[in-house]
């Protein structure tokens, strides 16, 4: 599976410029952004205020002995660290406010996209993967947009600030500063490639690693019935050590940063007391202008030693910025067409296949072509076929899961892509052979279909699935069945799943096949029951079993992505060679010959 098929190149990953991609989700929140941004900005400029009042104090009242002058001066000190004081308190407030309303925002544009993308997304790209983009990527983002943005930014413009107030204060020391920051500039930006790669490579692995701990958890009976815990480590063990191995150079890398971020105000000390001793020698500078220009300095100090990690953190982010891109850039391919409008559809409704064809994205070759079935109102269909011939995937047109890549499907003679998405998701009801159920009551699961069914609407669903079992759980049709319905058996999970489809009252039913984890006994009543519910729907059936042909008025063989035959199941049987080797592969379907035969 290609996790991430529509991931940038490695020249264009990364780059600062992705992080422009986040304005949409600020801009609603820019007044509590400007807020934190200006907060920010004048606490560090009050704490300027200390080291040129250290200097108007020492070659001042200290030079001339004046103690009153030092009073205002000292209260002029503690005023400046109050205001400091409450507006870091105004910085955090509006900060927390601003980044988790964005990431909320983020995450749930991220979920709705993960919904309206097409099933064909979800084919290519692994589940892993994308919970990484949804979780980290965006907790990424938050702390970025809570600290590391206004932080950049904030120390960035104290460095000017600073710069320009050492040039003031004394040029030739304050050029000496400035020239040992373009050594600096140089080396971040030639990291920066390097980093952003790295940061890239691990978020990708991730990935990687998060998928393999939902496959196993997912597949722990699996697992644990083969005995091949011990293999499914091994597997999970080399991606985690790969991890490590990307994670390490990773962090050298920022270690190198760290480092030269580290040396280069230390260095810068000591050329500054050497020439401001100099220079308070020769009478070109005060005492109090040398510990102001150190004060400064040391003012400096933080913002130069954590531009290293913000400019880390912000290619880090701008990878994640990238990753979560890739999703909200991916087309929406089923989707409604422009100005379609709902229209009338019957229940039960003529379902008509005029010329289908469908190619999977990226297939030379289509896994269906030339499609040609009418399904009469009221009338039950069963599709047999060799595995892999395309039942499924053609049941799938008709909902929508996929869209026809040739051909039209109609309902009541309208294409399907004619009518409004949600028309045709709630006249089309599907029950799959993998019955997925979900971590809420049985009741919220049979109602996802129709969330204003009544009660006798719901037990009449259950008396046809034969899950009236459900009564017996703990707390009935409340009782929350837990992830994916694990708690019941695969064939209890079906039953719900076909009640589900049954209780939305669709114009058309599609059956894959939902039937094939019931015993002999279940399954008998569950047909006797269903033949009054396909008496009243369109109904498209996936056989595999010989007593889900059965059921169907008319049979359609699917074979080489053609249908090569339709016709009762007697008159195929006596006519279609190919229809009779098929059933000669399934002693139940070959029981059911002989059945026909003898009747």
């Amino acid at each position: 599976m290609d996790n991430a098929p529509h991931a940038a190149p490695i020249d264009d990953r990364g780059r600062l410029s992705a992080l422009l991609r986040l304005w949409p989700f600020a801009r609603p929140y820019r007044g509590l952004v400007v807020v934190t941004f200006t907060a920010a900005l004048f606490a560090t400029l009050a704490q300027l205020a200390v080291p040129l009042l250290t200097v108007a104090v020492v070659d001042g009242p200290i030079a001339d002995g004046d103690r009153r002058g030092l009073i205002p001066l000292l209260a002029l000190a503690l005023l400046f660290g109050v205001a400091e004081a409450a507006l870091f308190f105004l910085r955090r407030w509006a900060m927390n406010r601003s980044s988790l309303r964005i990431e909320r925002d983020l995450r749930d544009a991220m979920y709705q996209r993960l919904q309206r993308l097409p099933v064909a997304f979800h084919d290519r790209w692994g589940s892993g993967q994308l919970l990484s983009r949804a979780t980290t990527d965006v907790s990424t983002v938050r702390r970025f947009v809570g600290f590391a943005a206004v932080f950049l930014a904030v120390n960035l413009i104290t460095c000017v600030v600073v710069l320009v107030l050492l040039m003031l204060t004394y040029w030739p020391l304050g050029l000496a500063v400035l020239l040992t920051t373009v050594p600096l500039t140089f080396l971040g930006l030639r990291w920066e490639r390097r980093y952003n790669i790295q940061s890239r490579a691990v978020q990708d692995q991730q990935g990687e690693l998060t998928t393999d701990v939902e496959e196993a958890v997912q597949g722990i009976r699996v697992v644990k019935s083969l005995g091949r815990s011990g293999m499914v480590f091994d597997r999970y063990d080399a991606k985690a050590r790969a991890l490590r191995h990307m994670e390490l150079k990773k962090i050298r890398t920022l270690a190198l940063l760290w480092c030269i971020f580290e040396l280069h105000p230390q260095v810068t000390l000591a050329v500054i007391l050497v020439g401001g001793a100099i220079a308070v020698n020769t009478g070109a500078l005060t005492v109090g202008g040398l510990i102001g220009f150190v004060a400064l300095f040391t003012v400096l100090l933080w913002p130069i030693l954590s531009l290293g990690f913000l400019f880390a953190f912000a290619q880090e982010t701008a990878s994640a910025c990238d990753r979560i891109g890739e999703l909200l850039d991916e087309p929406i391919t089923v989707t409604d067409r422009p100005g379609v409008r709902p229209a009338a559809v019957a229940s039960p409704a003529r379902l008509r296949f005029e010329a289908a064809g469908f190619t999977y994205p990226g297939s030379a070759s289509p896994v269906l072509h030339g499609i040609d079935l009418d399904v009469a109102p009221g009338e039950t269909v069963a599709l047999v076929g060799a595995t892999g011939s395309g039942k499924t995937t053609l049941t799938a047109l008709v909902g929508r899961l996929y869209d026809v890549t040739a051909g039209r499907v109609t309902l009541d003679g309208v294409d399907v892509r004619d009518l409004p998405l949600a028309q045709v998701r709630s006249v089309v009801a599907t029950a799959f052979e993998d019955a997925t159920l979900f971590s809420m009551s049985v009741r919220e699961n049979l109602a996802l279909g129709r969330p204003d069914a009544g009660d006798a609407d719901v037990e009449e669903a259950l008396r046809v699935a034969q899950a009236e079992f459900v009564h017996d759980l703990p707390w009935g049709l409340a009782t929350r069945i837990g992830e994916q319905g694990l708690s019941l058996s695969g064939g209890q999970r079906q039953r719900l799943a076909l009640a589900r489809a049954v209780l939305g009252r669709p114009s058309v039913l599609i059956l894959d096949d939902p039937l094939s984890a019931l015993d002999v006994h279940t399954e008998a009543l569950v047909e006797k029951a269903l033949r009054n519910v396909l008496a009243q729907t369109t109904a498209l059936v996936v056989a595999h079993r010989a007593s889900t042909v059965l059921l169907a008025d008319r049979v359609a063989l699917l074979a080489g992505g053609r249908i090569t035959a339709v016709g009762r199941h007697s008159d195929l049987l006596a006519e279609v060679p190919e229809y009779r080797d098929l059933l000669a592969q399934d002693s139940e379907l070959r029981d059911a010959e002989f059945a026909e035969v003898a009747s």
